[in-house]
């Protein structure tokens, strides 16, 4: 390309970026489009994808002409710069896709066999049992934290107890808690 045609391609530009002048946007288009395809094949995609790509650079340039400067570089520069950006993006969402089936959240969930069941429902059991014998402090103050999902703090708050209290009975709670299950479970 000589700095005639340059010049011409910058001409065609400012025409579409000024007047949206369609007869100038089918002059470069004519002229860009398989040029863009053609190196875009070379960049290994697919016809389709490469295709698909001239189309939304084309479109940038319907629609942005008015952002290209001639002072800056060539209208051919400036499209295939837009165009390798698009397929770099491209290659990254492409790659972003890609999901490992290994993947253990991708898993289905294990089910539950029968003699697990039963031994939840028997742990669950010994728990209520275990906190039932807690003083109603401490089985608030469990209650607030694990069923309700309060912090510490909020838990102080809603009470009106010093944190430090709060942080000690849910300790002794827990502590309790854990010597009736363990001798339960012995």
């Amino acid at each position: 390309m000589d700095a005639e045609d340059k010049q011409r391609f910058a001409t065609l530009a400012g025409a579409v970026a000024e007047r949206r002048d369609q007869q100038a946007f089918a002059i470069l288009f004519d002229y860009f489009a398989p040029r863009l395809k053609s190196w875009l094949l070379r960049q290994k995609m697919t016809a389709s994808e490469a295709e698909e790509l001239v189309q939304e650079v084309m479109i940038v340039l319907w629609h942005k002409a008015d952002l290209y400067d001639a002072t800056r570089s060539s209208l051919s520069t400036w499209l295939f710069r837009i165009a390798r950006n698009r397929r770099i993006d491209l290659q990254r969402r492409a790659r972003a896709r890609i999901l490992d089936e290994d993947d253990p959240a991708l898993q289905p969930t294990a089910e539950i066999g029968a003699d697990e069941l039963v031994a939840n429902g028997d742990r669950d059991a010994q728990v209520r049992e275990a906190v039932s014998q807690l003083p109603e402090e401490q089985r608030e103050m469990l209650r607030a934290a694990f069923f309700l999902g309060q912090s510490h703090s909020e838990i102080a708050e809603s009470t009106g107890l010093p944190l430090g209290t709060v942080k000690s009975r849910i300790r002794l709670a827990f502590g309790k808690l854990k010597k009736v299950l363990e001798a339960e479970n012995a």
